[in-house]
């Protein structure tokens, strides 16, 4: 088993939570050719991989990935599953699809590379929208959520600024910046009771006034979406997730049964959706 602070995504989704199958699962199906047609909750709505125009192979990578989730497998396991499939159908290997006839463009193949942003960025998203879930329902016990980075030195030093920050549960901060945020993004979020702020001397943060609206570059040509940004008062810095992300998997997807909330959880529940 993994420390307190260590993250490992392996083990994460062999222990699957059934909120987070229920989140990929619940998913339909969005066909694009660029990651930016399908943007932000849209995405937590609708399973696309970018590039691939064919609803079959789009199939085959779901459903590769939701065996993935249900059976604890590994990102070898992912591949070893898809690869054949992808061989077959043409849809393996590096460069874009083009039609011979006319020239037009069909697709992106996939490769090794490819697969590895696929599993983990849509499998840490569903987790962790099933730990939203599970956090949520258990917020009047620890009220207050700690910003989890791995610090390592493939970690953005972006992520790495908010590690060990303390917001509670109902502060705004979380309906924007709840991991992933960003692709293969592998931070996470621990709970805190009032009893473990006191003992450890954690103070919490506060994002009020401190979100704005800022627009955002998504790529090369310069166009722009305006996305919420945190000024953060430790750093001097403005934090935005990466372009796509910035906002709540737990929330942007689908409706929890609330009637197992207390009243004041459901409540905050449906302001996250608001926010969303």
């Amino acid at each position: 088993m993994p420390t307190a602070d260590a993250v490992d995504l392996s083990y994460a989704i062999g222990l699957p939570p059934e909120e987070a199958i229920a989140y990929f699962k619940e998913k339909g199906y969005a066909i694009s050719f660029k990651w930016q047609d399908v943007w932000a909750e849209a995405h937590a709505r609708a399973f696309t991989v970018s590039g691939i125009t064919r609803l079959d192979v789009l199939t085959d990578v779901r459903e590769a990935l939701t065996a993935a989730l249900e059976n604890g497998e590994t990102l070898a396991d992912f591949q070893n599953r898809l690869q054949p499939l992808l061989e077959a159908k043409g849809w393996w290997g590096k460069g874009r699809i083009v039609d011979e006839a006319t020239g037009e463009i069909l697709g992106k193949r996939l490769n090794p590379r490819r697969l590895e942003t696929i599993f983990r960025t849509n499998l840490q998203s569903s987790y962790m929208a099933g730990r939203f879930q599970e956090q949520l329902a258990s917020a009047e016990l620890r009220p207050y959520w700690e910003y989890v980075a791995v610090m390592d030195n493939r970690t953005r030093p972006a992520h790495r600024s908010l590690h060990g920050r303390v917001f509670r549960y109902d502060d705004p901060f979380w309906s924007r910046f709840y991991p992933p945020n960003g692709w293969n993004c592998r931070c996470r979020v621990r709970t805190r009771s009032a009893r473990d702020m006191e003992r450890l001397e954690l103070l919490a943060s506060s994002s009020e006034g401190r979100l704005e609206e800022v627009d955002q570059p998504i790529d090369r040509e310069g166009n722009t979406r305006k996305v919420i940004a945190f000024n953060d008062p430790a750093t001097g810095k403005r934090f935005v997730a990466d372009p796509g992300f910035g906002f709540n998997p737990g929330v942007a997807a689908y409706e929890p049964d609330l009637s197992r909330y207390p009243p004041e959880l459901a409540k905050q529940y449906r302001k996250y959706k608001e926010a969303a």
